[in-house]
């Protein structure tokens, strides 16, 4: 298999594409097939050049954290959740989310999403349930990553500087469950930074590996608005 990776060495620096030759096995995740080719002391890409170590990010591999996702054939996706037997033909392409700045290969910069949350106050503080016991509904809104994916789909996110996403959706749908003296903050800064521009294309939900159920926030939230 090929493998061909978007690189870039820094923020500043333009992006190329560099190719390597994977013959491992299909079992392995596209998280391994990067740990394969990373492995040796010499890296060798498909030209028989030696190159650099692919820089990317990783932590629990196991599907939790959020840290490696990437774009995996024109999808995004999680690198350890992603493997070689489910890809279609004898090629695999990875690059870096676009809708973020990168800092190295495919690591990106994601801080915009928790500068967001800060700058809007969207943090729970002090347990205050409301009368919604809807308890299942908030565990799973609560599951989200940050990892960035749903941004990436998304038709309306461009930068982060004023629309916010499906992930600030859930968090102020959370703030506003949880806590009673910061709901109407919460709802105020829903409605300006995701209700008046979000398309409702739900793009998000298809690609978010916690399978959260954003809909149901933004229906919770408008319910509340009222």
């Amino acid at each position: 298999m090929r493998v061909k990776v978007l690189r870039q060495q820094s923020l500043i620096s333009a992006p190329y594409w560099e190719t390597f030759e994977y013959d491992g096995p299909a079992d392995n995740s596209v998280a391994g097939v990067l740990d394969y080719i990373n492995y040796h002391d010499d890296i060798i890409n498909a030209e028989g050049r030696k190159t650099t170590r692919i820089g990317w990010e990783c932590s629990c591999l196991q599907g939790v954290c959020g840290a490696c996702a990437v774009v995996i054939n024109g999808t995004p996706a999680l690198a350890c959740e992603t493997f070689v037997r489910d890809l279609k033909g004898r090629d695999m392409e990875i690059r870096p989310l676009r809708k973020f700045p990168v800092i190295h290969d495919l690591k990106v910069d994601r801080s915009s999403i928790h500068e967001n949350l800060k700058q809007a106050d969207v943090y729970i503080g002090e347990y205050q349930p409301t009368q919604d016991g809807n308890h299942a509904h908030q565990y799973a809104a609560a599951k989200c990553l940050k990892c960035g994916l749903c941004l990436e789909v998304c038709p309306n996110y461009v930068n982060g500087r004023t629309f916010f996403g499906a992930a600030f959706a859930n968090d102020c749908y959370l703030v506003a469950s949880r806590n009673r003296t910061k709901g109407g903050r919460a709802r105020a800064v829903y409605a300006e930074h995701f209700g008046k521009t979000c398309s409702k294309s739900l793009s998000c939900m298809e690609v978010c590996p916690m399978k959260i159920p954003t809909l149901a926030s933004m229906a919770k939230m408008n319910r509340k608005g009222k």
